[in-house]
């Protein structure tokens, strides 16, 4: 893979690391509905002046439908998901769990999309798995149950819709497929999120982590993740998942003092390790579609 991806790859981890961390300041101030609704309309405001641009505004009658599915599942669902969840886990024990995107987008792209997977590519991806394994461990956080299954499933989504664009780009421009489902999934939340507002004015920091939120992690960061999809496919992309882990620890040690112990940094040298073999091998991603982003 070559360097300016493997620098994009990284700089996407960060974001979507810090997202936890913002998530776990901002939730308990605006709500989780309310939370995922403001950081869907501001980052909407990120997209719509790219998707109104004549040369991409006539191809969303042709895929709606496929837009109406992502805003759904790659949107609305996981991102309240893990919102409800940062109620029961530390933002770095969030991280880690989603980071089982990679490892369920490579068994569903597989089954589903016949992309191929070599065996450096699967042990890579397992090696990732064990860490992540090493990481949640009861000993480095109080995790409910609960928070646990919902932050696993929103996973699950992000790995079908992963898989889902992949399929759909032979046909579909990514940034009006990705962009306008961003949109739609602001759209739909409204009247929802009308009956979920926060009782009191959100403060300072809870308002500035949902504009980071909605500004940086979901409107930036979805803008990186579509160059991605449509220059190394869907597996490849979805190793992103294993970056999350190592700045979802950093970001909270630093700024919400959550502690880093040696089974920690154990876990995230295993992950790294996995992220490097799952992504040296070029022959394991199809890279027919050159829509542009």
């Amino acid at each position: 893979m070559e360097i300016r991806y493997w620098i994009l790859l990284i700089f996407l981890g960060a974001l979507w690391g810090s997202a936890f961390m913002f998530i776990k300041v901002a939730t308990p101030e605006f709500g989780p509905i309310a939370l995922v609704n403001t950081r869907l309309l501001i980052a909407s405001l990120i997209f719509l002046p790219i998707l109104l641009q004549k040369k991409y505004i006539h191809l969303l009658k042709p895929i709606w439908k496929q837009v109406l599915v992502l805003s759904i599942m790659n949107n609305a669902i996981p991102f309240t998901l893990f919102s409800y969840a940062s109620f029961g886990a530390d933002s770095n024990i969030l991280a880690i769990l989603n980071a089982t995107t990679a490892f369920n987008t490579m068994i569903i792209a597989y089954l589903w999309i016949g992309e191929s997977v070599s065996l450096k590519q699967l042990f890579g991806l397992i090696l990732g798995f064990i860490g992540i394994f090493i990481l949640v461990n009861p000993q480095n956080s109080d995790t409910t149950l609960i928070a646990s299954l919902s932050a696993l499933l929103a996973a699950f989504f992000y790995s079908y819709s992963t898989v889902y664009i992949q399929r759909q780009s032979v046909n579909a421009n990514k940034m009006v497929l990705i962009g306008w489902s961003i949109v739609f999934s602001a759209v739909f939340m409204i009247p929802v999120s009308i009956f979920n507002l926060p009782e009191t004015l959100p403060s300072a920091s809870a308002i500035g982590s949902a504009f980071w939120l909605g500004a940086v992690s979901t409107g930036l960061g979805f803008l990186g993740y579509v160059r991605l999809i449509d220059k190394i496919g869907a597996v490849k992309t979805s190793t992103v998942a294993y970056f999350l882990p190592v700045f979802g620890i950093i970001w909270g040690s630093i700024f919400l003092d959550e502690k880093i112990t040696s089974t920690i940094t154990l876990g995230c040298l295993i992950v790294l390790i996995g992220i490097y073999l799952s992504n040296s091998n070029k022959k394991g991603y199809i890279n027919s579609v050159n829509t542009k982003a």
